[in-house]
């Protein structure tokens, strides 16, 4: 494909500078160079429902088709957060092209299947919040962890509704979050009082920021009082177990006003890993640590003499619930790992299959013999 004129590059730039609010940079002019050449406008998807998406375009908000760009693959599927390339001129518009992703955050689905769900995608920050308002459940925190470190985000735990706890108690919750989370931020957030929105925006004026949390973690009511406006539904939590009803019901690609864009994702009841197994050991960076002063290579710190591991139990350096909580993780990446395995050799055996009886089809018409 033959570069684009000196002029078009100009007027490319120019179009796409319109796109900065949703998270646009200039290292996307060269992606899409390719695609302005074919008459194509650049857009961020900002919310899919169906076989169609809202996509923000130098133009505002259409609606467009993803079914040009349809895949069998849940990984390959549109999400929110991805740059697309689009076709106007119809009634939807077309996705013609979805420019490579440079993360995605990716959990298991809760199918018997074992496939992986883009929850969105070109992120940088993963926010990642917890209600005050139930008892803080530390292993959750970490499966969360794992789930934004293996994507390439950087992970920032927000406390919701901290006005509902007394400064003790408070300082106590921050300090158990802070070890759960080695080396991230940790904020302790009230959209009722305005306590630590300041912070928390700071941190997310630049780059694309995604919400995750449990239903009723209040990642609306946060969305909303950084938005400054009422553009995220919100519903009060059950009485009888503090959830919530999934208020959020798709994800949403929000410009903040200080800078960055959210977005804000329905609650997830269940966290499955999916080939984490890099993000699970950044966020027990030390007991990967302490596995280097085992005696021998292949330790499974369990009986072994001279366990590193073992050692850091016994004289408590190393907590036991941190412990269990990395080898509960690391088991069901593995179990994850080999169901998925399985799924794709089964489903390359029918393929296999399918194009042995196509062969044997053609041969048979070929010798002028019906096909069985």
């Amino acid at each position: 494909m033959s570069p684009l004129p000196l002029r078009s590059c100009r007027r490319l730039t120019i179009v796409n500078s319109l796109l900065s609010e949703y998270g646009w940079h200039t290292a996307l002019d060269s992606a899409f160079a390719p695609y302005a050449a074919e008459g194509l406008i650049p857009a961020r998807i900002a919310r899919v429902y169906g076989d169609r998406c809202a996509a923000a375009t130098p133009h505002g908000l259409v609606t467009a088709s993803i079914a040009p760009v349809s895949s069998p693959d849940p990984l390959h599927w549109v999400c929110t957060g991805d740059w697309a390339a689009l076709e106007l001129g119809g009634d939807p518009a077309l996705v013609r092209a979805v420019l490579p992703r440079t993360n995605a955050v990716v959990r298991n689905t809760s199918t018997r299947r074992s496939e992986g769900q883009v929850l969105a995608a070109n992120v940088d920050h993963a926010v990642i919040a917890v209600s005050l308002a139930a008892e803080l459940d530390l292993g959750r925190v970490e499966r969360f962890l794992a789930l934004a470190w293996e994507s390439g985000a950087e992970p920032l735990v927000v406390l919701t509704k901290c006005d509902l706890v007394p400064d003790p108690d408070l300082g106590h919750l921050l300090a158990d979050t802070e070890g759960a989370a080695p080396g991230v931020q940790v904020l302790a957030v009230s959209a009722h009082t305005g306590a630590g929105l300041d912070v928390l925006t700071a941190s997310l004026s630049q780059g694309t920021s995604v919400l995750l949390g449990q239903s009723g973690a209040g990642k609306s009511t946060l969305a909303n009082a950084l938005l400054g406006a009422q553009a995220q539904q919100v519903r009060e939590v059950r009485d009888a177990d503090g959830k919530g009803r999934h208020t959020t019901t798709t994800r949403d690609l929000l410009p903040l006003p200080g800078g960055g864009v959210l977005i804000d994702t329905p609650g997830l009841r269940g966290v499955g890993m999916w080939d984490a197994e890099s993000g699970v050991a950044r966020v027990f960076a030390e007991i990967e640590e302490l596995a280097r002063d085992c005696r021998f290579h292949d330790c499974a710190h369990a009986a072994e003499p001279g366990c590193g591991v073992l050692a850091a139990l016994a004289d408590g350096r190393l907590s036991h619930r941190r412990w269990e909580s990395y080898r509960k993780l690391l088991r069901e990446n593995a179990w994850i790992a080999a169901r998925s395995d399985a799924r794709l050799r089964a489903e390359q055996r029918r393929e296999w299959k399918r194009r042995s009886a196509q062969g044997r089809a053609a041969y048979e018409a070929k010798r002028g013999r019906a096909p069985r």
